[in-house]
């Protein structure tokens, strides 16, 4: 990268990386930190993903006709950025073909990751997004007790659901034997009264 233009940005946690709307001027790479990218509409707001160390912001975007964020992004925790001009990248990506295979793998695995998340949002029920991000987190972590980082309020608005209502699936999961819950911790006991 010596011969590459860069600079580094920092970005303090709770502090707004952008607007929804606003242009993708730059491949901002993550070299440390989380953001969260939220899609919000009048009083509902729906957590789309979380970008960690390595993740580009929003790729799709950079060389698009239409520009514009899809969503806000927010930093989770302090955040460094390694920003690249889109002129000094794209001319990396005529350059380097490990960056431009890269780089397109990216692109294809967000679409498949988009895909994916709008069948389980607009056609999951409840209990059905419940079940399902309890048995990612488990995959994850490789176990069937899990811990969760993240409030029941985040989890809820990553689907957007009510709080409330992540809440009764969890309790009704636990009624049912399905799971047991301690505070942050939650163990998966049987899959099948989960479906």
């Amino acid at each position: 990268m010596a011969d590459v233009r860069y600079r580094i940005i920092e970005y303090s946690r709770h502090e707004i990386y952008a607007l929804a709307g606003m242009p993708c001027r730059n491949a901002d790479i993550i070299i440390d930190g989380t953001l969260v990218c939220r899609m919000s509409a009048t009083e509902k707001q729906v957590e789309v993903s979380r970008l960690h160390k390595g993740n580009i912001v929003a790729p799709a975007f950079i060389f698009g006709k239409d520009n514009g964020m899809p969503v806000g992004v927010e930093t989770d925790t302090p955040v460094t950025i390694l920003r690249i001009s889109k002129e000094e990248f794209g001319r990396l990506l005529e350059t380097n073909y490990r960056i431009n295979t890269n780089f397109i793998r990216i692109l294809s695995n967000i679409n498949i990751f988009l895909t994916r998340r709008m069948r389980i949002i607009s056609l999951f029920s409840v209990r059905e997004k419940v079940a399902w991000f309890l048995f990612e987190i488990a995959a994850e972590q490789g176990s069937s007790t899990i811990h969760l980082a993240r409030s029941r309020q985040e989890i809820a608005n990553s689907f957007g659901i009510h709080k409330f209502s992540l809440l009764r699936v969890l309790s009704d999961f636990q009624n049912e034997g399905a799971i047991k819950i301690n505070g942050k911790d939650i163990t998966i006991l049987d899959r099948n009264k989960m479906k």
